[in-house]
């Protein structure tokens, strides 16, 4: 099983002192949080892409570049790659020269966002969005397997005997996600090639995410990438912890009202009830955690969010050293002890891409 976080970016105002951090310091700050994030034992970093305030991971491959540099074990990843307006070849580019730069150590999230305007802005209609996605995909993944592609679509100019550089690495193009909270389109698309699957549940009630799981496990055996429970499924969560429940809830409300993500709506009480956010000790982090698989089946990457609304980078690393140090150990143990065997513990990585290969390879020497 796979554990990590994920950041959304977000350059918030603390509620508690009324201080914005700049951008550079938002920025610094992720850098350091994503190498502590490896430091107490963590498995992913990832970040989201977004291109408007108040946000600013807008160049993924660049953070995830810088940190490669800076860490030695962390997968790195994101958690949205905007594959409609991003052009397929950039991303192509892009992610395989990271994989050379981190030896490897390189999966994506393809998603189409939630920022309405971000379609404009890079030349695309919005009404096309799922059309958009699914030629691009295709596209790229044209682009990562063969050395030289024509290809004529709907939304770009054609190519002609073109090979995107760099190649990915040792011929095995990055493991890839796609993330979806709505469309069964986009887990069509991802059964059909065998990738991974994310829901990002944390907004909505469990019972939301559960068809498109579901049609997703299905269609995965249909295409025979292996049976439906060996599919690939990554979920979301939020967590706040402190030693004692109330203390967590009263240190946390402040943030959770005032989050660009979802402040101003529901309830605290209301919202930990319905959705994965849990506000409270580590020990109920690990029960909330532990019920995900219960409700949708066993899985291989869960990612939290702790680093929103404007928490300050200290809160953010102690939150760190709970999930590495208490949190994180007991739910490796219970997830490996419950799950079925031949059932995946951990989605592909480069490593275990290239091991299965090299059988297939020396065979046919």
């Amino acid at each position: 099983m796979q554990f990590g976080i994920f950041t959304v970016g977000d350059v918030t105002p603390d509620p508690t002192t009324g201080r914005t951090p700049t951008e550079h310091e938002r920025i610094k700050a992720m850098t350091t949080i994503a190498k502590h994030a490896e430091d107490v034992g963590l498995d992913v970093f990832a970040t989201g892409e977004h291109h408007n305030p108040p946000f600013v991971p807008s160049s993924p491959t660049t953070m995830l570049g810088y940190l490669a540099a800076q860490t030695e074990k962390i997968i790195l990843s994101t958690s949205t790659t905007l594959i409609t307006t991003n052009d397929p070849v950039k991303i192509a580019e892009d992610y395989a020269m990271l994989q050379h730069l981190a030896d490897g150590r390189v999966d994506l999230m393809m998603g189409r966002g939630n920022t309405a305007p971000v379609y404009p802005w890079f030349g695309q209609d919005i009404r096309q969005g799922i059309p958009l996605a699914l030629e691009h995909y295709r596209l790229l993944r044209r682009l990562w397997d063969e050395d030289v592609v024509d290809w004529q679509g709907q939304f770009r100019t054609p190519l002609q005997g073109f090979t995107s550089t760099p190649r990915p690495l040792d011929g095995i193009p990055p493991f890839v996600w796609h993330g979806s909270i709505r469309s069964p389109e986009i887990a069509e698309i991802a059964a059909f090639h065998g990738d991974g699957f994310f829901a990002n549940n944390i907004f909505w009630p469990k019972e939301h995410y559960i068809a498109l799981i579901n049609l997703y496990r299905e269609r995965y055996e249909h295409y025979r990438h292996g049976r439906a429970d060996q599919a690939i499924v990554g979920l979301g969560g939020q967590v706040f912890m402190r030693r004692n429940a109330k203390d967590a809830v009263d240190e946390f409300r402040p943030y959770f009202d005032n989050a660009p993500v979802y402040g101003h709506g529901p309830s605290l009480e209301d919202f930990t009830e319905q959705t994965p956010l849990t506000v409270g000790t580590p020990e109920q982090v690990i029960e909330k955690t532990l019920a995900f698989a219960d409700f949708f089946g066993d899985y291989q990457r869960q990612l939290f969010l702790v680093d929103h609304a404007g928490l300050p980078l200290k809160t953010v690393l102690e939150q760190l050293d709970l999930l590495g140090g208490e949190v994180v150990p007991v739910l490796r143990k219970e997830f490996a002890a419950r799950r079925p065997a031949g059932v995946p513990d951990n989605p592909p990585t480069h490593a275990s891409m290239k091991a299965d290969r090299e059988p297939v390879d020396a065979a046919r020497q």
